[in-house]
């Protein structure tokens, strides 16, 4: 599927919000008054597009990923990191 400017969309932005590296996601919660009156709202992730180089493949890749997702990706490297995403089911190619 090409968008009308040429190039290839990013799959990611159609998908929900959430993290393609930790799987988080967006949660329910309260906005809570100072007369105490709670009302529904969500909390969304911290969510960035960055692209990631893999050299064991030589390519730029562009994933939707929490800060969290980059500490993760600096802590374990790219590599190791997706293979955690895939086996958990939270990327996929």
């Amino acid at each position: 599927m090409h968008s009308i400017f040429g190039e290839e969309p990013l799959k990611n932005r159609e998908m929900a919000k959430t993290c393609e590296v930790t799987g988080k996601k967006a949660m329910v919660g309260h906005s809570v008054s100072h007369s105490n009156v709670k009302n529904k709202r969500r909390f969304y992730p911290n969510l960035q597009v960055k692209k990631f180089y893999i050299p064991e493949k030589n390519k730029w890749i562009t994933l939707r990923v929490s800060a969290d997702g980059i500490r993760l990706i600096n802590k374990l490297g790219i590599s190791a990191a997706l293979k955690r995403a895939k086996d958990k089911g939270f990327y996929q190619e």
